[in-house]
């Protein structure tokens, strides 16, 4: 009876979130995260990056010129940037993945009676796509913003057993400039770069 009590409780604190992200199994002994393309308004090439962390629990997309604006001295195309990306992640055998939490970061400069929002979901290879998450902020503002989007565990989407699937990741910013003077903005990214937008990892063993 005590051995099944402690395999049960063993099993019950492998579900339980450990700092908002749910980790299902311990990570496997390598992770890497290759960019296949990259494809939007928001993400010209050259100007996007991607990596494993090295504790193999989350990777982390970094850009450079992810920028949406609205108002005084803007083009009418510039209140809406976009950007996908294609992933290729890689990992043992025996094992596979999900996205159980994204942290968005970055900067926003709003004028009083202007409001922005981001925007993000994604999918794998021939699945269909999570719901997509919007977050707004309304000026006035100018400072850092961070927005999370977590999936509870029974709806987190894994890759299938077996077959390595291209994740696609999709995000939006979009700017209104309302009744607003001046110039709005809103910056994936802090302004000097140095935060990045996080994928948290749910793993899984295959059977």
């Amino acid at each position: 009876m005590l051995t099944t009590m402690a395999a049960a409780a063993l099993a019950l604190t492998a579900l339980v979130p450990t700092g908002g992200v749910v980790q299902t199994e311990a990570p496997p002994d390598y992770v890497t995260v290759d960019l296949v393309t990259v494809n939007g308004s928001g993400c010209p090439a050259g100007t996007t990056a991607v990596a494993a962390s090295p504790d193999r629990t989350s990777f982390t997309v970094t850009y450079s010129s992810y920028l949406a604006q609205a108002g005084a001295d803007t083009e009418p195309t510039d209140f809406r940037k976009n950007c996908q990306l294609a992933l290729r992640v890689n990992y043992p055998q025996g094992f596979t993945y999900g996205v159980a939490q994204a942290d968005y970061r970055g900067f926003a400069h709003l004028q009083p009676g202007a409001s922005a929002l981001e925007q993000a979901g994604y999918y794998f290879q021939g699945q269909s796509g999570t719901t997509r998450k919007s977050h707004t902020f309304r000026g006035p503002q100018s400072d850092n913003w961070q927005a999370t989007d977590s999936t509870e565990w029974g709806s987190i989407v894994f890759a299938p057993c077996g077959e390595r699937k291209i994740l696609n990741v999709n995000t939006e910013l979009r700017v209104n400039a309302g009744n607003s003077r001046g110039t709005s903005f809103i910056v994936m990214d802090s302004t000097d770069g140095s935060a990045g937008t996080r994928y948290h990892f749910s793993w899984k063993r295959c059977s």
